[in-house]
């Protein structure tokens, strides 16, 4: 009886593809073939594989290009293998390799060598596998990690805007606790489209601002010898901190979306001391609503990357850092 594994290495514009019968005596020999990545060709990547009765299949973790591939054979090969007669329970599954786990020896690159290696290392248990979670969820985070990022570019942004005004001699910074508060903002944005009238921008601000006029005034004094380049660009810099601010509301309410049906556990772990809805969010997103991909808490740590590990050497403990977890390293 047959049983066939295929293995992938991928690149970016090709693939090299290897078939193997795990289940003959001997050596194992392989059936080679090479593919374009464009979608033609990952459709007829997967009814080649279902002409060649394969089971199983491996791939490498090759920076982003291997999603495509993944998605592909999840679409059209899968589904199939699943259903054909004599399958079974491993029947249509695919497997991501991490690549530093498939190094061959002194570097030595060779592409189908590469492929055939995946499988021989993969009955082996050689390989170090990536979690790769169901398209819904996958969806989930891709939409959470843009959110992530749009909030790393607004601090990232605010950060600037606060260089620029030292630049130009605003030192509104050292009066405000929040420099993109509601005061700031309408004393900024008045200082973009040309106030130059210090007692005009400090009214502006809230009574409650603990600074008082006389002092936001002294701060604001540059306004009235401003260079018009430096309102220009602070006018630019207010622009795109508010466009930032906007996608972060609209992926919060696509999250929610996205999220609706798990409400329930979204709300129970926001009350876990620490957390809120975001990270409730966030973490729901990479590891699903009830972590079922992992067996138990020390697989999830692991996963995650926050153990440290228990290394000892003749007798005394040696020093352990955490390591990045798998869910950046290969996942989606």
């Amino acid at each position: 009886m047959t049983y066939r594994i295929a293995g992938i290495d991928v690149h970016k514009k090709m693939l090299a593809v290897g078939v193997a019968d795990i289940a003959s005596e001997g050596e194992y020999q392989f059936v080679r073939r090479t593919f374009s990545t464009t979608p033609d060709q990952l459709n007829a990547l997967g009814q080649w594989l279902l002409e060649q009765e394969v089971q199983e299949v491996v791939m490498e973790s090759t920076a982003q290009y291997w999603k495509p591939v993944w998605e592909a054979l999840e679409r059209r090969w899968k589904p199939v293998c699943e259903k054909q007669r004599g399958a079974n329970p491993m029947s249509g599954t695919l497997h991501l390799a991490q690549a530093k786990s498939n190094r061959a020896r002194g570097g030595r690159k060779n592409d189908f060598v590469d492929a055939e290696r995946l499988i021989k290392r993969y009955v082996a248990q050689e390989l170090v596998l990536s979690f790769v979670p169901c398209p819904e969820q996958r969806l989930w985070r891709t939409v959470t990690r843009r959110k992530q990022q749009c909030v790393r570019d607004r601090v990232r942004w605010q950060n600037q805007l606060e260089a620029f005004l030292e630049e130009a001699h605003i030192k509104l910074s050292s009066l405000v606790s929040d420099l993109l508060g509601q005061s700031s903002r309408r004393m900024l944005q008045a200082l973009a489209e040309g106030e130059t009238n210090a007692a005009v921008l400090a009214a502006m601000a809230d009574r409650g601002l603990r600074a008082t006029p006389a002092q936001l005034c002294d701060a604001l004094g540059a306004a009235s010898e401003l260079n018009p380049v430096y309102r220009q660009l602070l006018k630019m810099s207010l622009q795109e901190l508010k466009l930032i601010e906007e996608q972060i509301r609209d992926l919060d309410q696509a999250i929610s979306g996205l999220l609706a049906q798990h409400r329930d556990a979204v709300q129970r772990l926001a009350e876990v001391p620490g957390l809120g809805p975001d990270s409730a969010q966030q973490i729901i997103a990479e590891i699903g609503p009830a972590a079922a991909a992992f067996p138990s808490a020390k697989d999830l740590a692991s996963w995650v990357g926050v153990c440290p590990g228990d290394e000892i050497s003749a007798g005394r403990p040696m020093g352990a850092s955490r390591r990045k977890g798998i869910a950046t390293c290969g996942g989606f």
